[in-house]
């Protein structure tokens, strides 16, 4: 195991070309996602694989940020503050603290990072010592790991599974006896994604209240990735663990405006915690990005004092994104049911399992890489649909739990969905 400093030490010190160490926990070769972005664009594939809206932000964000780079403004485009625009850390002030009902300090307890990424790497980085343990729930956004392993720190799994013919996010069951289990006093941390991604399923508050009594009792810090928020679905509610008696002293909760307004090249994120543990995170993102583009703050918190101002009004776009992808979700899911691909119905976030256990098709290419990603191959190159293999987001001992799934996206305008499902449909086709 290396700390960050070592890394570091050892990219200096040797040939970029044989990097040894480093290159076993940042092998860029080995990163899914640049390989089937390449495959979809050879192909010209109808790209349902990333989560990257093809969908344009509202227009009074973007208007905000034409008149914050305006020639009579010309303070927009200077840096602003290193920890956050003063504007945008006072409109998340505002609008979380009316959600948690309490007072938030926009200048401690707030830092505005590059992308929810840029959160996610203060945190692990800033918070996580060589040797300590960080408890990942499984499946898992595939940065959480190399972050982990950067700061010296060890990756513990704990998969969420499947009930016998899940159909359903909620069917994803985390075991209590598994997962009290993993505790020890080397547990320094437990990263959350709720709700969830790629299973879309959004915590209840009782699985909430057991994790977080597992926090309290062996004090562990929870790392809670909220970036889908906004997404819940009719039935669903979501319960944030920063909430629940004795948590804010110890979590760290991550947001996303990229995903709030779907401008996700806006790299635009934040974290809200404790001041004693924001301090970690500041150090860290003052001596690597110091500072975020002053013009995007500005626009993003124009974006947000509206969004509050008209809040759980029927215009106010925190809910009525919700509403318009709902409709995609239960489109795409009607869809997948008819060609055989049984979806894991999501109760949040923008992404649909689909279990292509039972398809008939020789799709093997000579590869020892799990079934979900031969398939995936198959299916943009065959079918002209791109997809994510579900088992990139387990550890390795867990992968046999992902390989029956893909992860398909459906932020997407109509006409982009509409023309992968109907590519999609003729799968029933080469089923034979």
């Amino acid at each position: 195991m290396f700390s960050f400093t070592e890394i570091i030490r050892i990219n200096c010190t040797v040939k970029m070309s044989n990097y040894g160490p480093a290159k076993r926990i940042l092998n860029l070769d080995k990163i899914m996602w640049v390989e089937f972005a390449k495959l979809a664009t050879e192909t010209k594939a109808v790209n349902l694989g990333p989560g990257i809206p093809d969908i344009a932000p509202p227009d009074h964000v973007v208007e905000a940020l034409k008149y914050a780079t305006a020639h009579d403004n010309p303070y927009m485009n200077q840096a602003t503050r290193a920890f956050g625009h003063p504007r945008l850390i006072n409109a998340i002030a505002a609008l979380y603290g009316n959600i948690q009902n309490r007072t938030i300090e926009p200048t401690k307890e707030i830092l505005v990072t590059i992308g929810a990424y840029g959160s996610l790497f203060n945190s692990i980085m800033g918070l996580v010592n060589p040797g300590d343990e960080v408890i990942i729930i499984e499946p898992f956004f595939d940065c959480y790991k190399p972050m982990v392993l950067l700061a010296g720190g060890v990756p513990k799994y704990i998969p969420l599974k499947p009930k016998e013919n899940a159909k359903s996010a909620q069917n994803w069951i985390l075991d209590q006896i598994e997962f009290s289990a993993l505790f020890t006093d080397k547990t320094k941390m437990i990263i959350l994604n709720n709700p969830h991604n790629p299973i879309g399923k959004v915590f209840t508050k009782d699985e909430l209240t057991m994790i977080a009594g597992l926090c309290k009792k062996h004090d562990v810090i929870c790392i809670s990735d909220e970036v889908y928020e906004w997404m819940i679905y009719t039935g669903n509610k979501h319960e944030r663990i920063a909430s629940l008696p004795g948590m804010w002293e110890r979590t760290i909760t991550i947001s996303s405006a990229g995903k709030i307004f779907c401008a996700t090249g806006w790299k635009l994120g934040w974290a809200i915690g404790p001041e004693n543990l924001m301090e970690g995170l500041r150090v860290v993102n003052h001596h690597s990005v110091c500072s975020c583009p002053t013009p995007l703050q500005e626009a993003i918190a124009v974006g947000l004092e509206m969004e509050l101002a008209r809040f759980d009004q029927p215009d106010c776009y925190l809910t009525s994104l919700a509403e318009e992808m709902e409709k995609k979700r239960d489109k795409i899911c009607l869809v997948l049911k008819e060609i055989g691909l049984e979806p894991i119905v999501p109760d949040g976030g923008y992404f649909v399992l689909a279990d292509v256990s039972k398809i008939n098709i020789d799709f093997d290419d000579g590869t020892s890489d799990k079934r979900d990603y031969k398939f995936v191959r198959w299916l943009t190159k065959n079918v002209g649909v791109a997809t994510i293999p579900t088992s990139s987001f387990f550890s390795d001992d867990h992968k046999y739990i992902g390989e029956k799934y893909i992860r398909i996206c459906f932020v997407r305008e109509e006409s982009t969905l509409d023309k992968g499902l109907e590519l999609l449909k003729t799968l029933n086709k080469s089923d034979k």
